[in-house]
């Protein structure tokens, strides 16, 4: 008798029964307050987005080549075409919903934030939506359930341009970007590429990083204000996947079998402290996702790179290579975004993404990550401790867990970094401790924990 194949050295997004589909419905808020936060971290919901994370994460690293000393890259290449039936569907779908800018053109009224016209725009995304979803493949997939699984993925494209209300963007949508592509993953949409690798790529260089194209325009041409009250606490006003997937480009090779690399670069790699040379960051923008995403930082803001992106230039400072980077990203991602109330909060749930519990997750325990919402209506009430990055409910998190970091607190957590300088935001410069704003204080103070150890 044969012996069974080895299991997978990572989790995968697991597909659904299409003879025995789930019953769809549209996604509804369940994240209401601060307490809610531990329930969604125990839930299949927070288990499959880091499962699909870690997977697409997995498929970026540098490849070892049989019989060749050279690792095979994956870099951004823009315009590269694509043979793939799912990814151009995908890449026509965003042309779409990018050229309705032409039709909702920019208010020229006076404003610092939020350009009305973003509403014009969204509501023509909005009502065309559901005619872009039934062409081609994207329709025949989403038939499925006699088409009700149309309305339920819908909600998470939708969400994944920013609020029409706040006239804002952040990583919520960003998330719910993810989400979109999960449940098309759950729905075999992806079925046409080689998965294991392959297909991972081509959603990610050849999708998310269109997405972010798209959505770097919508902040410029509505101006729209960050979404919460400093983006991710520092790291970046509105985006952080492009950093974990773009540290990912850039870690020592691996055979596809390797688990993730925790440290070292892939030769020829640029140095972490390279992101605050301008110039080596245009040089490596059009290639690599996460120069991209500082490059885009650098577009919309003036100053120092010290001083308008603390926790970016704290990380350039790790010695340990890009691998070590990417642990950090992951371990900070599911800090910073997926344990954070603020951000949360408007994830909504169906049946692709559920809010049922999963059944392997253990209860989270209570640690000095902090929501900022009480557990009800009063001042009167301490905010709610959320999970530790190191004791996360979910098995995917076990690749990366690194031990709580020293003292008693951890600081971009405990207290987000003042707002960042820029021609974009036009806010006030930051300044020290002792409010002389120089830049000896802001080099010496280090804000991300794991990169003390760097």
């Amino acid at each position: 008798m044969a012996s069974a194949a080895p299991p997978p050295t990572f989790p995968t997004l697991h597909l659904i029964d299409l003879d025995a589909p789930p019953a769809f419905f549209k996604p509804s808020k369940l994240i209401n307050e601060g307490h809610d936060v531990p329930r969604f971290l125990t839930s299949l919901a927070y288990r499959d987005i880091g499962t699909f994370i870690l997977q697409l994460n997995h498929a970026l690293c540098p490849r070892h080549q049989p019989g060749s000393l050279l690792p095979r890259l994956f870099l951004l290449v823009p315009g590269s075409p694509t043979s793939t039936p799912s990814i151009q569907a995908l890449q026509t779908l965003l042309e779409d919903i990018e050229s309705l800018v032409q039709q909702a053109p920019p208010d020229l009224g006076p404003r610092r934030f939020g350009n009305v016209s973003f509403k014009k725009w969204f509501a023509l995304v909005e009502g065309k939506l559901d005619g872009m979803l039934r062409d081609g493949l994207l329709g025949t997939t989403l038939d499925v359930g006699g088409g009700t699984a149309r309305e339920e993925v819908a909600s998470y494209l939708l969400g994944s341009f920013g609020n029409a209300q706040r006239l804002d963007y952040g990583t919520g949508h960003e998330l719910s970007f993810i989400a979109f592509l999960g449940c098309l993953w759950k729905l075999g949409f992806f079925k046409d590429g080689t998965q294991g690798g392959d297909i991972e790529r081509e959603i990610v260089l050849n999708v998310i990083e269109p997405y972010l194209r798209v959505v770097r325009e919508l902040i410029l041409t509505y101006t729209l204000e960050p979404a919460g009250s400093h983006g991710v606490w520092g790291l970046d006003d509105h985006s952080f996947i492009p950093y974990i997937f773009g540290s990912a480009q850039l870690t020592r090779p691996i055979a596809d079998a390797d688990p993730t690399p925790l440290e070292g670069s892939v030769k020829g790699a640029p140095k972490p402290s390279d992101v605050a040379k301008p110039a080596i960051v245009e040089g490596q923008r059009a290639t690599n996702m996460y120069f991209s995403a500082v490059g885009f930082v650098n577009d919309v803001k003036s100053g120092p790179f010290w001083e308008h992106s603390p926790i970016l230039f704290d990380v350039s400072g790790i010695r340990d290579g890009w691998g070590k980077i990417n642990k950090g990203m992951i371990k900070m991602f599911n800090a910073e975004v997926l344990s954070k109330f603020p951000v949360v909060q408007h994830f909504p749930f169906g049946s692709l993404f559920s809010w049922d519990e999963d059944p392997n997750a253990s209860m989270p325990t209570q640690s000095i990550h902090r929501t900022n919402k009480p557990l009800a209506t009063g001042a009167a009430q301490p905010p709610v401790p959320l999970p530790p990055m190191a004791g996360t409910a979910a098995s995917w998190t076990q690749a990366t867990r690194m031990p709580p970091p020293p003292g008693p607190g951890i600081p971009y957590s405990e207290a987000p970094p003042g707002p960042s300088t820029g021609s974009l935001a036009l806010r006030p410069p930051r300044a020290d401790a002792s409010g002389s704003g120089s830049a000896a204080a802001q080099v010496t103070l280090t804000k991300v924990p794991w990169a003390r150890d760097g």
